[in-house]
């Protein structure tokens, strides 16, 4: 879309050098708890869980340019606790201190279903590593997907580097969780009846 790249650079939404802002991200937040989302999409999720928990910090991260104009769009104004970061995660360590984030949201990622291409997928060994940095030492990772593969890949990648599993799911959703909220992405796999596997991870 070529209204995107003008967009997002005049939002005031969006931290335009988040290298900047490493380490004040609590501060510009106005929370002592920061959550993020990596691979936003449209920003459904972002959007609603900071309305549902006001007094957390919420950071959506997006590297594709047109659904991340459309998610900070969505968002509509600013908050005190709503950021966005137009950006490749490949990058993340240089945008977070160590141990400055709380909780990170991996929700519906790309599953890059190749091997050739499995250094790609948000829970590569290589992604975790930088995870494990900007993490805080009882922070955790919170993931859902409707892929089978990425799941049972993504479960050995964590059981393997450092982290423990705390919660698992293969049929989220077979219950109500009013806690967490329901995206327009997933609500369509729910209509088809597909389930939606979960897990959350701390580190050891």
């Amino acid at each position: 879309m070529k209204w995107a790249f003008d967009f997002l650079a005049n939002s005031e939404i969006v931290i335009h050098d988040p290298k900047e802002t490493k380490g004040r991200w609590k501060e510009i937040l106005n929370s002592d708890i920061v959550h993020i989302e990596i691979g936003t999409g449209k920003g459904d999720y972002w959007i609603q869980m900071s309305q549902m928990y006001p007094q957390y910090g919420w950071i959506g991260i997006e590297k594709n340019e047109s659904v991340a104009a459309l998610a900070v769009r969505k968002s509509e104004e600013l908050t005190k606790n709503r950021r966005f970061i137009y950006g490749d995660a490949a990058e993340i360590d240089t945008w977070f201190d160590q141990g400055e984030i709380d909780v990170i949201h991996l929700n519906f990622s790309d599953p890059w279903p190749k091997n050739r291409t499995s250094k790609r997928r948000l829970s590569h060994a290589s992604f975790l590593e930088k995870y494990k940095y900007i993490l805080h030492e009882n922070g955790q990772i919170q993931m859902k997907t409707d892929n089978s593969s990425l799941f049972e890949f993504s479960i050995l990648q964590f059981q393997e580097n450092g982290f423990t599993l705390k919660e698992f799911s293969v049929d989220f959703r077979r219950e109500v969780h009013e806690e967490d909220a329901i995206s327009e992405y997933e609500s369509k796999f729910m209509e088809k009846g597909n389930p939606i596997y979960r897990a959350v991870w701390i580190l050891k």
